[in-house]
């Protein structure tokens, strides 16, 4: 699946921003879609992740509370509402995609990748 991430910019701290992923293929509804975030120098990290079904989804104690993760089957479309956005938030954002029962934390089990799209939060 092809994947394409939109929806980044510049906030201030507090804001809040909706991320999209959006995916061209067939059987976008059978695929589990994750959020990951990398800033300079760190490692690419999960933020988010909802299940193909949308029965499960996973968020880090760092962002608990504060993003929504929803997935719209029909439009083939992952969002990624950020609420009380903070500085250390600032990133570029990936979605990304896999299939299987489990939501794996390490990116290295995410085999689909859209690109990023920057996300900047001034304080």
């Amino acid at each position: 699946v092809q994947l394409q991430a939109s929806g980044g910019g510049l906030v201030q701290a507090g804001d809040a921003l909706k991320l999209s992923c959006t995916a061209s293929g067939r059987a976008f509804s059978t695929y589990n879609v994750g959020w990951f975030r990398q800033a300079p120098g760190k490692e690419r990290d999960l933020v988010a992740a909802i299940s193909w079904n949308s029965r499960t989804t996973y968020y880090p104690d760092s962002v608990k509370g504060r993003f929504t993760i929803s997935k719209d089957n029909a439009k083939n479309t992952v969002y990624l509402q950020m609420n009380s956005l903070k500085p250390e938030d600032t990133a570029v954002y990936y979605c990304a995609a896999s299939r299987g029962a489990a939501l794996r934390h390490s990116a290295v089990a995410w085999p689909d990748w859209g690109q990023g799209t920057q996300v900047t939060v001034s304080s």
